[in-house]
């Protein structure tokens, strides 16, 4: 004989109200845990160690330390001694020096455009690893004028333009490593939180 379930009683055998009080706490949970997720978003919005950084402004001013720089060891006599010890070296033992040399005014302006090219190259692009190549593979090619230009007869006066790529590249990168530049920033989605009031 059939027997039909008890009233108040589910196919599981547990009474109507313990069902509901399973569903409140259910439901007491997921609002603890909509709370939790609320508050970890905004500490980890509000919570911001670096603070944010200026392509712009920070590449002018790494770039015009970095031509001081060139020009103070300049002044002081410092660069020609440097080129005097690059084309002794290119020279290797032979008598016969560079007949031609680059205008001034050419150096210099080559060690501007490094400057503050590199700069805002460095603070342009993301991942401190990607700076780290694009500072080397500058230092490298500026390195490299020497040899062509003592192939070309001309004396490789690079002091300027290379002591300038080496302080602008290291500035950029200090300054990249302690700011949140523009170009760090991921476009990720903001999570939706859902509130009790939404509920």
């Amino acid at each position: 004989m059939h027997h039909g379930a008890r009233p108040g009683w589910d196919k599981h055998g547990s009474t109507g109200g313990e069902s509901i009080d399973r569903k409140r706490r259910a439901a007491f949970a997921g609002g603890d845990v909509a709370r939790l997720q609320e508050t970890t978003i905004l500490s980890s919005r509000n919570s911001h160690p670096r603070p944010v950084g200026h392509v712009r402004v920070a590449a002018a001013a790494i770039g015009l330390l970095s031509i001081l720089l060139a020009a103070g060891l300049s002044v002081l006599g410092i660069l020609e001694r440097v080129n005097g010890w690059i084309a002794k070296g290119l020279l290797a033992g032979k008598a016969n020096g560079f007949p031609k040399s680059l205008p001034e005014w050419s150096v210099w302006l080559a060690t501007g455009l490094l400057a503050f090219g590199l700069a805002f190259a460095i603070l342009s692009v993301p991942g401190t690893w990607r700076r780290g190549v694009l500072w080397v593979t500058a230092v490298v090619l500026v390195a490299g004028w020497a040899p062509v230009l003592s192939l070309a007869a001309h004396a490789p006066d690079v002091a300027a333009p290379f002591i300038a790529t080496v302080w602008s590249g290291v500035c950029a990168l200090v300054y990249a490593g302690n700011h949140r530049m523009p170009c760090d920033k991921t476009s990720r989605p903001t999570p939706t939180v859902i509130t009790d009031e939404a509920r």
